[in-house]
């Protein structure tokens, strides 16, 4: 299984809480922060541009 690094929690506005990680090989994750083992993988862009959304309040229904 590959190893991911987490990166500190993010909290937005409310109770919003998620974490990102990369691997090795240059993957991205999104976890909502304390389910880290269930998880959604991207690109790196991508997941920066969904973060960038949710920072920016377009997208964090989505969480």
């Amino acid at each position: 299984m590959t190893e991911i690094n987490w990166e500190d929690a993010f909290c937005g506005e409310g109770n919003n809480c998620f974490r990102i990680g990369t691997d090795a090989e240059g993957n991205a994750y999104i976890s909502v922060a304390g389910q880290e083992g269930n998880y959604i993988t991207d690109t790196r862009e991508a997941l920066r541009n969904l973060v960038r959304d949710i920072k920016a309040g377009k997208a964090d229904h989505l969480l």
